[in-house]
């Protein structure tokens, strides 16, 4: 998922983040309702937004999905543009540079 960090915020691309489809598979679903739980601002059209006090919480979402094997690397891994001069180090595990 792309993302990028602008003031302490967190932003998910609104292109990559999860969808979610009544009746569509309980895995993207779940990580639907996961993400969005702990998502500062998760508005439809618009990049989702995560306070940096909910980062933690979101690098060990991100690994138990991406552990699951149900959903693909890129669906569970941050990816940031090459400007990001830096990831923090609670998302490293994560996260990569585009």
């Amino acid at each position: 998922m792309r993302a990028k960090i602008a003031d302490t915020i967190l932003f998910l691309h609104r292109e990559d983040v999860p969808t979610y489809k009544k009746g569509g598979s309980v895995v993207r679903n779940s990580y639907f309702w996961a993400l969005r739980s702990i998502a500062g601002r998760s508005v439809r059209d618009r990049d989702w937004e995560y306070e940096s006090e909910v980062w933690f919480a979101l690098a060990r979402m991100l690994l138990s999905f991406s552990e699951s094997g149900y959903l693909a690397l890129r669906e569970t891994i941050l990816e940031f543009p090459p400007t990001q001069e830096k990831i923090p180090e609670i998302l490293r595990p994560v996260a990569t540079w585009e």
